[in-house]
């Protein structure tokens, strides 16, 4: 067993404090007239995985996957149940995000793998790796809002794809940048996967899901609706979805009769 969830929730509390300001916020919590209200973007996930398993997680948008993903990856505590998750990860997830502006490319290469727990003396001798595999080699010393935003994917993907992890989560992510780099980064990312890693795999693509996925999970507004065998899980999605397709449309057609 290298990842095992029972019953796990996660629930965000919303309330309207970005709208009323701390002023007002503190006077109604003192009042008793502050309300917020809970939203569980997971509700009840239950799953194992072993080493070498390839999870695809399916479900329309808001059904929870990639604050799944999320919880997994460290970012998010599960707010119910009990998540165990063993070895070290990489979690491709929002590749462009998190860099400081004002930085330059070295040193937000150093901090990036400072919060990926990698050493100081790690990244003094990995460092002329990524900055090659990122075809970053001109840029080293620019601030990093002077890139675009594919460099900076590029240089994200370079540093978290450095060590070969026992868990790889990829959100909506089979490969970063354009032309030669996209070919580089689809046969690491497959290196990794290969090597043995257990992998989880969101995406809208069913085919791609059939084509790479040994297990399947299908999340609805939060739920487990299914784990198992990834045809299965599949087959009984589309059967959903196509379902949903259909009462759409009857709703549209009986709409432009009245």
């Amino acid at each position: 067993m290298i990842i095992k969830l029972e019953d796990v929730g996660i629930r965000y509390i919303i309330g309207n404090l970005q709208y009323i300001g701390l002023k007002d916020y503190a006077i109604q919590r003192i009042r008793g007239h502050y309300k917020a209200t809970e939203f569980w973007a997971v509700d009840g996930v239950s799953f194992e995985l072993q080493q070498g398993d390839f999870l695809g997680i399916v479900g329309s948008n808001g059904a929870g996957k990639s604050t799944l993903l999320k919880s997994i990856a460290g970012i998010l505590p599960p707010t119910r149940g009990s998540m165990t998750v063993e070895g070290n990860i990489v979690a491709l997830l929002e590749l462009s995000s998190g860099f400081d502006r004002e930085l330059t490319v070295r040193e937000n290469t150093f901090l990036r793998g400072a919060i990926l727990g990698y050493t100081r003396e790690f990244m003094r001798e990995t460092y002329p790796e990524i900055i090659k595999f990122s075809e970053l080699e001109d840029f080293q010393d620019w601030p990093i809002r002077q890139l675009s935003s594919g460099m900076k994917a590029r240089l994200a993907f370079s540093i978290a794809s450095l060590v070969k992890p026992d868990i790889l989560i990829l959100d909506e992510v089979l490969s970063v940048g354009d032309g030669p780099f996209k070919k580089k980064s689809q046969a690491k990312m497959r290196e990794i996967i290969d090597s043995g890693a257990a992998t989880l795999f969101v995406s809208h693509s069913v085919s791609q899901m059939r084509k790479m996925c040994s297990k399947v999970l299908w999340m609805h507004k939060g739920k487990q609706m299914a784990f198992g065998d990834a045809g299965e899980i599949l087959d009984l999605y589309e059967e959903f979805a196509e379902g949903k397709r259909r009462r759409r449309i009857r709703r549209k057609k009986a709409n432009s009769k009245i």
